[in-house]
């Protein structure tokens, strides 16, 4: 059984607003107010209340895995700064104020290629559905506290499920898109190093050569996995975005070094209007 270990809750830190921005699709909000969810093959349970974070986990766990996976280590205080300058008029502030705590999940990066593949024409409901289908089917299960929990699988799995075995779990078009991604990530494209290796553009071209990844799906899983803050994802919300507040016109590379963490800020002031 793991510990409960108690942090000190930094600035811009707000777990409702990490996990309800559309980035991550394994975590729900149980009664007690923790969030708890798959990631790494491990569950993790966490909470907030006040100045304090609590985190169900080991403190190997965490400094190995947790601390980096929410962004703790990370000053959003200087990167807010650094957008504020990049950006002309007050709506970036506006929607700063309104999804301040907001932080990019530094996640698996096969993990989230799959997962937004699986976005595609979908709602967050479905999504969550399906991504929770295809693990409950086909990745390594554990346990933890009497429960059973399913971890994303591997690209060998993946492959092993087939495109059959896909669609009968209704990803439809999907599952030929999930096939590919596993064919060209052991063949080809080398995740790890786009992370470390690659500019955000040199991946994107990377990641366009799956079929079915378009650059909304590539600049999601530069942004959410591969450590690529400049990655600007465009889907309906952030068109309808630029439309309202830029005029139909944004230069998305005259955005910064944190461009995506900017798209967050818009995306989710655009969502929470409504």
């Amino acid at each position: 059984m793991s510990d409960i270990l108690t942090i000190k809750r930094p600035d811009h830190f707000d777990l409702d607003k990490i996990f309800d921005c559309g980035q991550s699709f394994r975590f729900e909000k149980n009664a007690d107010g923790f969030w708890e969810g798959v990631a790494f093959g491990r569950l993790l349970r966490v909470g907030q209340d006040g100045d304090k974070v609590y985190i169900r986990s080991t403190s190997d766990d965490y400094e190995k895995i947790w601390k980096k996976y929410l962004s703790l280590d990370t000053d959003y205080g200087l990167i807010n700064e650094d957008i504020l300058k990049h950006f002309e008029g007050d709506v970036i502030r506006r929607a700063m104020e309104a999804g301040d705590g907001i932080r990019i999940l530094r996640q698996d990066p096969w993990e989230t290629l799959c997962s937004f593949i699986i976005s595609q024409n979908n709602n967050i409901p479905r999504i969550k559905a399906l991504v929770s289908a295809v693990s409950g089917a086909y990745g390594k299960s554990f346990e933890c506290d009497g429960a059973v929990y399913y971890a994303f699988p591997g690209r060998e799995a993946i492959l092993g499920a087939g495109e059959d075995g896909l669609k009968a779990l209704k990803t439809g078009f999907r599952a030929g898109y999930l096939i590919s991604a596993a064919e060209m990530c052991g063949e080809n494209i080398d995740l790890e190093r786009i992370r470390d290796e690659y500019t955000y553009e040199q991946g994107l071209e990377e990641l366009c050569k799956i079929k079915g990844v378009g650059p909304k799906v590539a600049s999601c899983t530069l942004l959410f996995a591969l450590g690529k803050t400049s990655a600007f994802p465009v889907d309906v919300w952030i068109k309808r975005t630029i439309d309202k507040y830029f005029g139909g016109k944004l230069d998305i590379t005259s955005l910064g070094e944190y461009a995506g963490i900017a798209q967050q800020y818009l995306f989710y002031y655009e969502r929470t209007l409504q």
